[in-house]
């Protein structure tokens, strides 16, 4: 059980390595179990008759990646704040850098990445969890988040051999354990149109009341919506002082985040707050969430509308989350409470073609992080694209012609109706 004050106080006891180049492979060591981390309540990721492997030390390959990072953190959290208190905007110094990131075109890499965000919904020592080599530096590597059973904001913290590359793994949501009224609140609040609110026969409770009744129309006030997530249940403000506190910690490290569902929509707010590289699985759209917590982003550089955010999203066109499918009063999603509604994504996007690929239907049950770990990145054979190359991993691209939420109406509307 580590809390953010343990983290800080490794600082003392850690030999911190500076990294002067971009490596073009990070190693980590790593037992392989027969079983993936899962929690409680999923199913195992791997049958449990299939066979323990030998000590693997993992490989994961990096390349120069661009990233442009505010100049200072504390007048980019005080832009952050004026404009969703004030309505006042602030300009931002943005530093270009090269830092090495995750190869986002090589299979093996997105495959171990992805293993990284099935072990943020284990401890260490579960029977379904990779166990480290004896090699590996036991202090330099730990959970976060556990030891509060109620607190929600958890993964784990993965190191290279030589400290010079950190991964922080978020995880996504749990549906039944302690941690998921947070993580259902969190997910309400970033991917839902209007604070999750479906339809006038929504029987859950919404999670903020900025919904304005019309006849005619559905309509929400932003201002509202922005208030709203001014809150310290919001993983997003515990993610922000958990990645300072890495940022001190490994002064010299690259840090990569990545996460599943929620945990990598989070991982993306993080790494395009901090100009981290970032890959998220299977995680809903969170360009919405963004602009509502009035992220200062870059300003968009060539023939790109959108800013240049080292953020990878990694998912298949059979699974609903992704997408923004899983919608609608009759939708598994929001049987079971969630308004998971937002479908554009900031940074690039790796779309799998499951559908036409492997024949799969829509399904909530393809969201599952071991669907995407052995039907899809773990599968020999190329991804054909457009022109009918195969490619180990489908080419990325940002999500130009994007809109969210265009049934709803926004503005300042119960400032209007007070007014």
């Amino acid at each position: 059980m580590h809390s953010l004050l343990y983290i800080t106080s490794l600082l003392h006891i850690l030999d911190i390595a500076s990294a002067t180049v971009v490596p073009n492979r990070v190693n980590f060591d790593l037992h392989q179990q027969s079983n993936l981390p899962v929690a409680d309540d999923q199913l195992p990721l791997i049958a449990a008759h299939t066979p323990p492997y030998e000590p693997l030390a993992i490989s994961l390959k990096a390349r120069p990646t661009t990233v442009y990072r505010p100049k200072s953190l504390g007048a980019h959290e005080h832009a952050r704040l004026r404009s969703l208190l004030h309505a006042e905007t602030e300009p931002i110094e943005w530093e270009q850098m090269v830092v090495s990131g995750p190869d986002i075109e090589d299979r093996h890499t997105l495959s171990q990445l992805a293993r990284m965000t099935a072990n943020a919904y284990q401890l260490p020592g579960h029977k379904n969890w990779y166990d480290l080599d004896r090699s590996w530096n036991a202090n330099a590597s730990f959970p976060f988040g556990w030891d509060n059973e109620e607190d929600g904001f958890r993964g784990h913290v993965f190191t290279s051999r030589d400290n010079s590359t950190i991964v922080l793994s978020i995880k996504g949501t749990t549906l039944q354990g302690p941690t998921s009224k947070k993580d259902k609140l969190n997910d309400n609040l970033l991917f839902s149109c209007c604070c999750a609110r479906v339809d006038f026969s929504w029987v859950f409770s919404t999670v903020c009341d900025c919904y304005s009744w019309s006849a005619l129309h559905q309509r929400c006030d932003d201002t509202c919506l922005s208030k709203a997530l001014i809150q310290d249940s919001l993983f997003y403000s515990t993610g922000v002082k958990l990645v300072k506190d890495l940022m001190f910690l490994y002064p010299f490290a690259d840090i990569w985040l990545v996460g599943h569902s929620l945990g990598g929509s989070l991982a993306s707010l993080l790494g395009s707050t901090f100009g981290l590289p970032a890959v998220a699985f299977e995680s809903p759209g969170e360009r919405m969430a963004a602009n509502r917590l009035h992220l200062p982003l870059p300003p968009p550089i060539g023939e790109s509308s959108r800013p240049p955010v080292p953020i990878t999203h990694v998912y298949h066109n059979a699974d609903p989350v992704p997408q923004g499918t899983c919608t609608g009063v009759a939708s598994p999603c929001a049987q079971g409470g969630y308004a998971l509604e937002t479908r554009c994504h900031l940074g690039k996007s790796i779309v799998y073609d499951t559908v036409g690929k492997l024949g799969w239907h829509v399904d909530l049950r393809k969201h599952v992080i071991k669907e995407v770990i052995l039907e899809v990145l773990d599968l020999e054979g190329g991804w054909p694209d457009e022109d009918g190359n195969e490619w180990d991993v489908p080419a990325a691209h940002e999500e130009e012609d994007c809109v969210d939420c265009f049934k709803w109406e926004f503005g300042d509307y119960k400032k209007d109706k007070n007014g």
